[in-house]
C-alpha cells in the first residue's frame, strides 16, 4: 500500500489513457506523447501539469489579452492544470483542488488510486461524462534530484 513517503518528489508523465464503459478502445487525452509534471511535497501540497507536446505557440506580436479567443481556445484545449492539498487513504491519495485551469475543478476533491512499482508509478481514477463512465489511467516516472 502506498504511503505519502513513497510520492514525495517530482513525477514526469510517461502517458495518459482513457478506457470507456461503452466500448473497447481507449483515447489518449492529450496524443501518444504528452508532457507533464507532477510534484507532492512534505508539507501536504500538489501540483499537476499535463500538456500536448505538439502545442501551438501563441502569437508573440501581439500582447496576450489581445490575442484572438480561438487562439487562446486552441491553448487552453491543449493544457491541463490544478494543484492544492493531498493526503494519501489506504493507498489511494485525495487531492483536494484549490487552483486550477478549469474553473470547474476548484473546490472538488480528486481521488485517484495510486499504485508503485518501483520508480513508476500509476494513478486512476473515474469520471462520468455523458452517461459513460470512464477511467483514467495516468503513468509517471520519478525523477531523480538535481546535483
Amino acid at each position: 500500500m502506498i504511503s505519502k513517503q513513497d510520492l514525495i518528489g517530482t513525477w514526469q508523465l510517461e502517458s495518459w489513457t482513457v478506457g470507456y464503459s461503452d466500448r473497447e478502445d481507449f483515447t489518449t487525452p492529450f496524443g501518444e506523447d504528452p508532457k507533464g509534471l507532477l510534484l507532492y511535497t512534505e508539507d501536504d501540497w500538489m501540483s499537476a501539469s499535463i500538456a500536448r507536446s505538439d502545442r501551438q505557440t501563441l502569437p508573440q506580436d501581439i500582447p496576450f489579452r489581445k490575442i484572438p479567443e480561438e487562439k487562446l481556445a486552441q491553448a487552453y484545449l491543449s493544457y491541463f492544470h490544478y494543484a492544492g492539498r493531498y493526503r494519501v487513504v489506504e493507498g489511494d491519495v485525495v487531492h483536494y483542488v484549490t487552483q486550477s485551469l478549469n474553473p470547474n475543478f476548484v473546490g472538488t476533491e480528486q481521488l485517484r488510486h495510486a499504485e508503485l512499482d518501483g520508480q513508476t508509478l500509476v494513478l486512476s481514477g473515474r469520471d462520468e461524462a455523458g452517461g459513460v463512465s470512464r477511467l483514467h489511467s495516468l503513468v509517471w516516472h520519478r525523477l531523480s534530484g538535481v546535483g
